[in-house]
């Protein structure tokens, strides 16, 4: 379990042999051993983060670790931060996935993947905060700037989107709505505070939230993956308002842009990777609000799995059934 054959291959005689790799890209554990200056004692707890930033190249140096270029190379090549692979079978290589390869007992990682965090939070909670709650609130804190009073729309109710509405009602957001095709989530949407609900398989659910909002939303966010979200997103957003997404739809994918409306409305159209963070600054932050009850991701836990289940628990996410599960060790 937790193997697949990624994009990457060597060349065995005329044929090439696709390379294994170890997925699992969002985990909470406990440090066993640790390397020489490593700044880590066996016992600490940690939380992983799929994008290493090595502190020193010029994304970095200006904050914006999330964009760090040699954590991108490796992550790329399937390889650690300092270079090389340190996992293998029978003497053949593995690629680790985005540095952490989650999904096993135990893992081998560079120290500039984890984030070092108190031992309070239990791990089935702490292992949210690596990925989903990381992208989904600070798509609204670091790359939106969202400030108190503003109204937004989230399209996409998964565990981003959802992160991304508990965000929204952190920073104080006076309106949020909720836009997707469960159902099910939307109710989840309305219990976690969002105060609209659409329904994106309604042909008029733009018009139907600019009319809730008079006009527009004041930032939309597009956490779906789907090229017409995002377009329902731009459809959503007001006049001067800002569009953000942290979605990823198949590559090569390309918006339609009214390039008239961008200027002359004054129109902003963002990226948010990782949501534009600061591991080592947000995951610790982020977790004190949720200790003050005012950032619930524990709600956003649908299920945990055993490692044996996990074919069972991506047939739920293909099937819209879950929102969040963890793999207990």
């Amino acid at each position: 379990a937790g193997l697949c054959h990624s994009d990457l291959s060597v060349i065995n005689g005329d044929r090439p042999r696709p390379l294994p790799m170890i997925l699992g890209h969002e985990a909470a554990g406990v440090v066993e051993a640790v390397g020489e200056g490593v700044d880590l004692v066996p016992g600490d707890h940690v939380v992983t983060t799929f994008m290493p930033n090595c502190g020193h190249c010029l994304p970095c140096a200006e904050g914006r670790p999330a964009l760090c270029e040699p954590g991108a190379e490796a992550n790329g090549a399937g390889a650690l931060l300092g270079g090389g692979r340190r996992l293998s079978e029978k003497g053949g290589a593995i690629h680790h996935h985005l540095g952490v390869s989650a999904f096993a007992e135990r893992a081998v990682m560079s120290r500039r993947s984890v984030v070092r965090v108190d031992r309070d939070i239990p791990f089935i909670e702490a292992a949210l905060f690596g990925c989903a709650v990381l992208t989904g609130v600070g798509a609204v804190v670091n790359t939106a700037h969202m400030p108190m009073g503003a109204s937004a729309a989230v399209i996409g109710l998964g565990g981003v989107g959802l992160a991304a509405l508990l965000g929204a009602r952190a920073a104080g957001a006076s309106r949020i709505v909720a836009v997707d095709l469960s159902p099910e989530k939307l109710a989840l949407a309305g219990e976690l505070g969002a105060t609209h609900l659409v329904d994106g398989r309604d042909p008029d659910c733009v018009e139907q939230v600019r009319a809730l909002t008079g006009g527009g939303v004041d930032f939309g966010f597009e956490m779906a993956g789907s090229l017409p979200a995002l377009v329902n997103a731009l459809g959503m957003t007001r006049r001067g308002g800002m569009t953000v997404t942290a979605g990823l739809p198949p590559a090569g994918a390309a918006l339609p842009v009214d390039i008239v409306r961008l200027v002359g409305e004054e129109r902003t159209i963002k990226g948010s990777y990782m949501g534009s963070c600061v591991p080592a600054r947000d995951v610790p932050r982020y977790m004190q609000l949720y200790r003050e009850g005012r950032l619930p991701v524990d709600k956003l836990l649908s299920a945990t799995l055993t490692l044996d289940e996990i074919n069972l628990g991506f047939d739920r996410l293909q099937a819209g059934q879950a929102v969040r599960q963890v793999i207990l060790f």
